[in-house]
């Protein structure tokens, strides 16, 4: 089966294999995005300190860079459908261990175990989407995947905020699990076997296949890349709620507020990315959205008690800098691999991005700690190590496109 169009425009097919794969990453998100919201409920409830549930948070990221890089040898040899649902059917069990928890050993575990099986999903998305759709199409296709981002907050999390508050911090879990279980059983009956990349099926073993990968070169300089983006994403995230209710003086009940309106901006934002990236050049894109991160991460990270509505046009602002990088470099990611490779690299790529988003996270949480009033202590300097992150991640991905660029001409 030819899986590629002709031309600009999606096939029916393709439209609900874009929609499918949004709403399962919006599950993804959602499970990772609801601790943050949840952190200073978490650090009352369980009686832990910011170092405790900063390895709450990295534990997932640790774990599915782990299960990524064992997986990945393996990425390529199996129909990506029989794949995506084992997975999924893990991090459904994940999510209701989350949902069980009553102490911080156990919520500890739970996490674990999500990120074993979650971590892996959203790298067969790619791939997936990779071997579905040319390069001229895949920023606006990543726009709408990555729409996920926005929807968990627009939707996601005031209802799971909204639940937690009512029902208890458990949950927000139930929630999802119970939700992801119907998307696993329609991905089960409509999506058809995604194999066309086993034409390309080599002798090698699933090691030698992990190794090669690796140790390529134009790849190498991709995983580095990588680690300098998962930096700047996880560093903030984990006490972003415990910052704005300790230090911004938001309430708890005005945090549905903020997220909801930043997300109905992010979902504008998303689409309009991907279509731009398409337009103009994903590198441009991708640098434009830097700039306007890094400007609002360090005005962010340096406020005091202020008025809701300033916090959400920064926070309106700063994510849709985010949703530019996002969406430019995951499209530009999906270039570099040859077909028979994309598995394993968005496998290795997305392990890369998870361990050194969780020691990011793990790093934030010592660097931060909380004054006897509640206020999280040295946020500031995290945010300017996001930046000079970001301002150096800017350089790596410019080699990264002239190789990119040169690989499309000569292809």
């Amino acid at each position: 089966m030819n899986t590629t169009t002709a031309n600009t425009t999606f096939t029916k097919y393709q439209i609900f294999i874009i929609a499918i794969l949004a709403i399962l990453q919006f599950t993804l998100i959602l499970d990772f995005m609801v601790l943050s919201p949840l952190g200073a409920i978490l650090l009352k409830e369980l009686s832990i300190k910011p170092a405790q549930f900063g390895l709450v948070v990295s534990a997932y990221a640790f774990s599915a860079g782990a299960s990524g890089l064992l997986a990945a040898g393996f990425a390529d040899k199996y129909d990506r459908k029989k794949l995506l649902l084992f997975f999924y059917v893990g991090f459904v069990f994940g999510t209701l261990l989350c949902a069980l928890a009553t102490t911080f050993q156990f919520l500890l575990i739970a996490r674990i175990v999500t990120g074993i099986f979650g971590g892996v999903i959203g790298s067969i998305s790619f791939a997936i989407i990779s071997d579905l759709f040319k390069m001229e199409l895949r920023g606006r296709v990543m726009g709408f995947v990555q729409m996920a981002f926005a929807a968990s907050q627009i939707l996601g999390l005031p209802i799971g905020l909204f639940l937690a508050n009512k029902f208890g911090w458990h949950s927000p879990f139930w929630m999802i699990a119970g939700f992801a279980v119907i998307i696993g059983f329609v991905i089960v009956v409509y999506m058809k076997p995604v194999t066309e990349h086993l034409k390309f099926k080599t002798d090698r073993n699933p090691f030698e296949h992990l190794w090669k990968t690796l140790s390529y070169p134009e790849y190498l300089r991709a995983f580095v890349a990588t680690i300098l983006l998962a930096t700047a994403g996880f560093m903030l995230m984990p006490f972003g709620s415990a910052f704005g209710i300790n230090n911004l003086k938001i309430s708890m009940h005005d945090l549905p507020i903020l997220y909801g309106i930043t997300g109905a901006f992010s979902i504008v934002f998303g689409p309009l990315a991907g279509k731009l990236s398409d337009k103009f050049g994903k590198y441009k894109v991708f640098v434009i959205g830097s700039i306007i991160t890094i400007i609002m991460v360090v005005i962010y990270t340096h406020l005091s008690e202020t008025p809701l509505w300033v916090v959400i046009v920064i926070n309106v602002i700063l994510f849709a800098g985010i949703t530019a990088r996002m969406i430019s470099a995951s499209t530009l990611m999906t270039a570099i691999p040859q077909p028979q490779d994309r598995g394993a690299f968005m496998s290795i790529n997305s392990s890369i991005q998870q361990i050194s988003g969780g020691a990011a996270a793990a790093l934030a949480g010592v660097i931060v700690s909380q004054a006897s009033d509640g206020k999280m202590l040295h946020y500031d300097l995290l945010g300017y190590t996001v930046a000079a992150s970001m301002l150096i991640t800017i350089v790596m991905m410019y080699v990264l496109n002239k190789h990119i660029q040169k690989k499309l001409k000569n292809s």
